[in-house]
C-alpha cells in the first residue's frame, strides 16, 4: 500500500474524543504482529510493547492521540433540528454549511448538515454576528423531535465531520480531515513496522492516547501506567505559512521548542538537533500557541522529559486540512533515528542536570 493509500485509510476513520474505538481497532490490528504485548489503559489508550532483556534498558514512551474534533448532541428541538456542544476546539466560522455523520447508540449512521444563515435573511439586519457552536443548527432532515427520536437520536450522540481524503493536483499534498492526529497514529504504525526484526537499546512502548483534544487527558494515564524515562508525543500543529507565521508545509518536521504548556529542556533540544543533523533530517523551528500530550506527560510521576515529534498542516480542526506527504516521511525518519539512539547512556545524558 502506498503512502497516500495509508493516509486515506487512517484519516477517513471516524473517532472523536471519548469515542476512539475505530482507531483503537485499527492500531490493534497493525501493532499486534509487531510487538511482544498489546495493552490498553483504563481510559482506552492502546499500546504496543517491545520488551528488552537488558535489566537497565530505559523505557521510552511514544504516543500519538486517536481522537479528532467533532460535536455531541446537547438537545433535540421540537422541529427536529439538533443543537450541539463542541468536542475539541473549533473556529465558529468553519462549522456552518458542512456535512457530518451522526452516530447513535444503536450504531446507526445518519447524515447531518450544519446550517448557515442565507444572505437573504441578513439584508437590512446589519449583517451576522459571530455564532457560537451552540447557536448553529444541525439538520438531519427530521420533521420533528418525535421523528428524530424514532431514528434513535438522543442527547450525547456524537457528530463527526465527513470528508473524503484526496490528493492535490501536483500529487505532493493531501486534502481532507483529521490529520490532527491521524498523522500520529500512522507514525506509530509505521515506526513499529520499520523496526520489525531490529534490536533496540530500550524498552519501547508505542501507541496512542485518548481524549487529547479535550484537555490532554489520556497522556496523564499512560505516563503513570508505564512510568517512562522519556516521552515523545507525535502530533500535528497548525501551519502558519499562508498567514505570515511559523510552520511551513513542506519544510520538514518540527523542532517544537515552546508552547504555553511545555518548554523543551536544553538537553532534549541538544539531542534532537544532533540526531536530526546526523540523520540528514529536514526540520524547522516551531513556537506553538496550543498544546500537545507532552505538556501533560512531562509533569507526571517525578517529571518526565518530553517533546513532540510533529509536522504542520494548514487549516487543522476543520473538514479540509492540507499537508505534505514529504513532511510525514521526514518526521518518520526522525522518529526512527531517535528511538534507535536511546540507550542507557543517551537517556542518562538527557535526564542529567
Amino acid at each position: 500500500m502506498d503512502l497516500f493509500a495509508k493516509i486515506k485509510e487512517v484519516t477517513e476513520l471516524q473517532a472523536i474524543s471519548g469515542h476512539e474505538g475505530p482507531v483503537r481497532s485499527y492500531l490493534r490490528d497493525k501493532m499486534t504482529p509487531l510487538v511482544d504485548e498489546v495493552k490498553t489503559d483504563g481510559l482506552g489508550g492502546i499500546w504496543g510493547i517491545r520488551d528488552n532483556q537488558e535489566t537497565d534498558a530505559p523505557t521510552i514512551l511514544v504516543g500519538a492521540h486517536m481522537d479528532e474534533v467533532g460535536f455531541m448532541v446537547s438537545h433535540i428541538e421540537a422541529n427536529g433540528t439538533l443543537r450541539v456542544v463542541e468536542i475539541g476546539g473549533w473556529n465558529p466560522l468553519t462549522i456552518s454549511a458542512q456535512r457530518f455523520t451522526l452516530y447513535t447508540r444503536e450504531g446507526a449512521h445518519i447524515p447531518v448538515i450544519s446550517g448557515a444563515v442565507p444572505p437573504h435573511f441578513l439584508r437590512g439586519a446589519g449583517g451576522q454576528s459571530l455564532p457560537s457552536a451552540g447557536d448553529i443548527v444541525f439538520d438531519a432532515g427530521f420533521t420533528d423531535k418525535e421523528e428524530a427520536e424514532s431514528f434513535g437520536v438522543r442527547p450525547g450522540d456524537v457528530i463527526i465531520p465527513w470528508s473524503e481524503t484526496i490528493l492535490s493536483a501536483n500529487k505532493r499534498h493531501i486534502m481532507g480531515k483529521s490529520w490532527d492526529n491521524r498523522y500520529g497514529v500512522l507514525m506509530v504504525a509505521e515506526l513499529l513496522e520499520h523496526l520489525k526484526g531490529q534490536d533496540l537499546p530500550n524498552r519501547l512502548v508505542a501507541g496512542a492516547n485518548v481524549q487529547e483534544e479535550v484537555g490532554l487527558r489520556g497522556a496523564k494515564v499512560s505516563a503513570n501506567l508505564f512510568d517512562p524515562e522519556l516521552f515523545f508525543a507525535v502530533d500535528c500543529s497548525p501551519a502558519g505559512d499562508v498567514y505570515g507565521n511559523q510552520g511551513k508545509v513542506g519544510d520538514g518536521t518540527l523542532i517544537r521548542f515552546y508552547d504555553p504548556g511545555h518548554l523543551m529542556l536544553p538537553n532534549m533540544k541538544d539531542f534532537l538537533l544532533t540526531t536530526a543533523e546526523e540523520a540528514g533530517i529536514k526540520y524547522q523551528y516551531y513556537c506553538a500557541k496550543g498544546g500537545t500530550d507532552a505538556g501533560a506527560a512531562h509533569m507526571q510521576n517525578k517529571g518526565i522529559p518530553s517533546t513532540t515529534i510533529g509536522v504542520c498542516a494548514r487549516y487543522i480542526h476543520t473538514h479540509q486540512t492540507l499537508y505534505a506527504m514529504d513532511d510525514f516521511l521526514e518526521a518518520q525518519a526522525f522518529l526512527q533515528a531517535i528511538v534507535k539512539k536511546l540507550d542507557r547512556s543517551t537517556v542518562d545524558t538527557i535526564t542529567t542536570y
